[in-house]
Formats: structure tokens, C-alpha cells, sequence
């Protein structure tokens, strides 16, 4: 690999940890940490079976194609983070660095890439697809799951940024096949 190459992921390297190391340091405070614990909760997976439900019954049979397309790209998804996970191997930062508090409940044992963030970026853009209306809330929503993510010590930056990417692939790609 040319030295350029190398000295340009040394410091994008670089920028994750200290990036990492700083917003990890805010669940320093307890309004913080329990702030994003919540909302990290919550993108478990229990708000969007809560947002499936809901488009069910606020639009009867008329939300099926909507849940059913979330439904299936958010298993995709699945299929697709455990996948790269079990190829990648990347440690959690927490891991790694003696400056990383772990202030979350890691759901399994590698990083790369960030699940959560990975499937709120799928179940909003399907769901703001199907209904625009609701994209004040799930932009802001999915947002701080990935930021959350990276304060409560699971993720790196890039772990974040990577599942992003790849829901936003997923759902263009399910889009042309739906």
C-alpha cells in the first residue's frame, strides 16, 4: 500500500478514536447517559415495532405494503450487519481504549458496523418514504440512536457512519424490487 494511503487511514484513524474517545466522555453526565441509554433502548428494536403497529392501525390494510416492506428490509439488514460483524471482527471501542467508559448493554461482542444505526436508517427512510409526515420525528430519532451509539462507549464514529450507509443502500435496493 503507498505510504499516502497509509498515512491517510493512520489519521482517519486517528480522527475516529479521539472523536470517539470525547463524545464517549459526555455519558459522563447522568442526564446524558441515561438520555441515550433510553434512546438506545428504544432502537432495539421496541420503537419500531411500535411505528409497524402503529402505520397497521392508523392505516388498516392500506399500511400493510409499508410494514411489510420495513419488515423485510430490517431483516435484510439483519442478515447483513451479523454478517459483516462476523467478517470484520472489529473490537467495541470500550475494548480497546482504557479512555472509553462502556455506559451501554453491548447486544453482541464485535463493532463494525453499528446495528442500531444501520436498522434506524432502514425502518425511517422506508417509513418516511410511505409517509413524509413522519420524518420530523424519525430524522431526529435515528440520529441520536447513532449518536448514542458512540456515547455510550459501543461504537466508533465510523461504526455509525458505516451502518448508516449501508441501511440507506439496503433501502434503495429494496425499493427496486418492491
Amino acid at each position: 500500500m503507498p505510504l499516502k494511503v497509509r498515512l491517510y487511514i493512520n489519521r482517519m484513524h486517528q480522527l475516529d478514536n479521539s472523536v470517539c474517545i470525547a463524545v464517549n466522555h459526555t455519558s459522563q453526565y447522568r442526564l446524558i447517559r441515561n438520555y441515550f441509554r433510553l434512546i438506545s433502548r428504544l432502537g432495539d428494536g421496541l420503537f419500531w415495532y411500535i411505528l409497524m403497529l402503529g402505520i397497521f392501525m392508523v392505516k388498516g390494510v392500506d399500511g400493510i405494503t409499508a410494514v411489510t416492506h420495513m419488515a423485510f428490509a430490517g431483516l435484510t439488514g439483519t442478515l447483513v450487519y451479523k454478517w459483516l460483524k462476523g467478517k470484520t471482527l472489529r473490537p467495541r471501542p470500550y475494548e480497546v481504549h482504557q479512555d472509553i467508559w462502556l455506559t451501554g448493554t453491548p447486544l453482541d461482542k464485535f463493532s463494525f458496523p453499528s446495528g442500531h444505526t444501520l436498522h434506524a436508517v432502514v425502518f425511517s427512510l422506508v417509513a418516511a418514504t410511505y409517509y413524509p409526515q413522519l420524518a420530523f420525528i424519525l430524522v431526529p430519532f435515528t440520529t441520536m440512536i447513532g449518536l448514542s451509539r458512540v456515547v455510550l462507549g459501543l461504537h466508533y464514529p465510523s461504526d455509525v457512519i458505516a451502518g448508516a450507509l449501508l441501511g440507506a443502500v439496503i433501502v434503495k435496493l429494496s425499493f427496486l424490487i418492491v
